[in-house]
Order: structure tokens, then sequence, then C-alpha cells
């Protein structure tokens, strides 16, 4: 009979590509993966892997079988998530990735108060501009800015009205000026850092798109705020981010007039199987939270 870790296992070889990555994830010996692998095969009477010394690929009768084992294993969580309605505690492991600045400084204290509302759930959240796979990574579900327009992913609102814009700190703008339009980006600082992949340093400010230069990067986007407040340049960034420190006085927003780049915040998960009754409270909740800073969003002059 195929056992129901077996299955998991198996799966998890298949997205990672080797027994000791799927070793790493789940706190087993990369030979005890093997084995349970070697298992599902004796079980089945069927070779799944073609193993070499360097490589561990999918046969084709083990890409025949994946899809299916997939769906034994979303029927099961399923089955899992109805019996989990019937009661009104929420339990069980839910997996939260998020960027790093809407993570640390503001995300952090709600999971905490979350976590204290739903004592019978564990919560695991995953700080990193490295954009998750809701498909390989081990995560339910992923806080992401921007448009998706993928069919093969749910993506749940939660501030659709989020927008970048560009701040510094006053110490910096008596230094070197305030750009009065945006093709003067060009001759400031501007702090880059690292989004989907690569250099973020396209600014698309109101009709125009400005290629702008800087000495300092980083790829955790987080560190282009904390520059910003020291005064090292200009920075642009999702309002969500930086709303404290516009409010503070520790960074000004430059061309207001002008409306930045939209950048939603979306609860992102695999598929609808996956839209658990602890998701659905934690969505509801992130959604309630960033509505009551919708007021904070500077408004445009007419």
């Amino acid at each position: 009979m195929v056992r129901f870790e077996d299955l998991q296992l198996f799966v998890r070889t298949a997205a990672l590509g080797s027994f000791s990555n799927v070793g790493r994830e789940v706190g087993l010996l990369p030979g005890q993966v093997a084995a349970a692998v070697k298992r599902l095969e004796r079980d089945l009477d069927v070779r799944l892997f073609a193993r070499s010394t360097r490589s561990l690929r999918l046969t084709a009768e083990g890409e025949q079988y994946l899809p299916f084992a997939r769906e034994v294993l979303d029927t099961l969580q399923e089955a899992q998530d109805r019996v989990r309605r019937e009661s009104t505690q929420l339990q069980g492991l839910l997996q939260v990735s998020a960027p790093s600045d809407l993570g640390r400084n503001l995300l952090l204290p709600w999971i905490s108060e979350f976590r204290r509302e739903h004592p019978a759930l564990h919560l695991r959240l995953q700080i990193s501009d490295q954009v998750a796979d809701v498909f390989r990574d081990p995560v339910d579900v992923a806080l992401r800015y921007g448009v998706f327009e993928d069919a093969s992913y749910v993506a749940l609102p939660l501030a659709p009205w989020n927008r970048r814009v560009l701040v510094a700190a006053p110490g910096y703008l008596e230094r070197r000026g305030r750009p009065q339009v945006p093709s003067d980006l060009r001759e400031h600082a501007c702090l880059l850092y690292s989004l989907n992949g690569r250099v973020y340093d396209r600014w698309r400010v109101g009709e125009q798109t400005v290629q702008v230069t800087g000495a300092l990067f980083s790829n955790d986007a987080d560190i282009a705020r904390r520059w910003a407040v020291a005064g090292e340049g200009v920075a642009y960034k999702s309002w969500l981010d930086v709303r404290d420190d516009i409010d503070t006085g520790r960074l000004e927003v430059l061309l207001p007039q002008l409306v930045g780049e939209p950048t939603p915040l979306n609860l992102v998960c695999p598929h609808r199987k996956q839209y658990s009754p602890a998701v659905q409270a934690l969505h509801a909740m992130l959604r309630g939270r960033l509505d009551t800073l919708l007021p904070r969003l500077p408004v445009l002059p007419a």
C-alpha cells in the first residue's frame, strides 16, 4: 500500500531535484528520503527517477505519475481543510512569505497578534525580497506587490490602491536640491535595489520613465529605505514601506503632483484549494488593517 508520507516526499523530490534538498526541507537525512522514494517505486512496481552520481531526473513513468500524485495530495489536503472548517479554532501550520520592508516594518506585529488570537495555529514567516514560488517553495501563501495576470495564481487583493512614491531625507534635499521634473532624477544619487531578480533602475513617475543611477545598491529593499532616511539619496518605494517615515518627517515626498507607479499588494495562493480557513482569516485581518491606512495615502492635487 502506498504511504502518504512517501507520496509527499516523491512530489517534493520532483520539485527540488535532489534528496538532499528535500531532506533539509523536512528534517530528514538524504538516505531516508531516498528510501521513501524506493519504497514507493516498489509499491508501484515502476521506476520513478533515473539516478546518477550528479543528477536526479524523472523517468517517463515518473512524469506520468507526478500529476496524479499531486492530485491525491491536494484531495487529501482539501479533505483536511473541510474537517477543520467544522471547528471554530484554527490549527495546523500556516507558512507565509513576504517582502523585506513589509514583513519587518508592517506585517510582523500583525502576524504576532494574529497568532495570539489563534493559539492552536503555528505560523512560519519567511522574509525575503526573492520572490517566493508558491508552487515549489514551502509556503502556503505569499504577499506580493504588483499586478498578476497569470491565471495559474489566485491573487486576493489587500491594498489595490498602493503606489510608489519618490522620497528623500530633508538633509539630502538641503545639500542637493529638490527635483522639479522626473528627468532631474538623472542628476541625483538614486538608491537602487533588486526587483523581480534585476536592478530596479527604470523609474516610472507620472507619464515618464527615467533611467536612474546611483553608487549604492542592495538586494534588500529595506536597506534602500534606511539609506534614504540616513540622507544618502533618493528612493522610489512602495508607499506602504515609507508611510511612517513620511508621517514623522524623516522622509519627504518628491514630485507629489505626479502619480507614482501602481504597486497593488496581494495575497497569492497557488490555487483555490489552498484558500483554507487559516488563509481566509489572515486575508480578512490583513485587508482590514490595510484599509485603515488608506486615508493616510497622499492625495494628488486636483
